[in-house]
């Protein structure tokens, strides 16, 4: 009978001192409304990743993507990628582009979705090359060959997309010397 009180004060001892550094931490960590309005504020997926759009078509209130991802490099990843599939080392602008493979993969992009390009008139301050915002219907237009809007170099340079499982959230045009 002792031991089974002294096993039973024991497990409740346990369960309060997890109980109370649970409420510790919760306490020195940010509130929850904190905590919420950051997630707001973090931009949309977590995924980022660099590659080519092959096609852009609606598809209802979105736009379905066919996209073949890259490996943008930099750095000393560039610098041996380049060595093992060339000889050289010699990386111009610290990149190198790795085109493993073209599988196409499909993506939905929200008619909402936030899109830029590369432009000589670009509007959108920051550094780096003057970029447009334009929507997704424009974007489907270039990639159809049209020409809603005047490009700085061709989106044959590559696009970064922002994606969260499979929803577009943003795609901006790389610029490539």
């Amino acid at each position: 009978m002792k031991r089974a009180f002294i096993f039973i004060a024991g497990a409740v001892i346990l369960a309060a001192a997890v109980f109370a550094s649970g409420r510790l931490f919760a306490a020195s960590g940010p509130s929850s409304a904190a905590a919420s309005s950051a997630a707001v504020a973090r931009p949309c997926g977590d995924l980022a990743q660099y590659g080519h759009i092959k096609s852009l078509t609606r598809a209802g209130d979105h736009f379905e993507m066919r996209f073949d991802p890259a490996w943008f490099l930099s750095g000393v990843t560039a610098s041996r990628a380049k060595l093992e599939d060339t000889g050289s080392s010699d990386v111009p602008n610290d990149n190198y582009v790795v085109e493993e493979g073209h599988r196409l993969l499909t993506y939905v992009v929200p008619a909402t979705a936030e899109i830029t390009v590369l432009s000589r008139t670009g509007e959108l301050p920051g550094a780096g090359f003057p970029s447009t915002a334009i929507t997704a219907s424009q974007l489907s237009q270039l990639v159809d060959g049209k020409e809603p809007v005047k490009l700085a170099e061709p989106l044959e340079s590559g696009v970064w997309m922002r994606v969260n499982i499979d929803a577009v959230c943003s795609l901006h045009q790389q610029y490539r010397p």
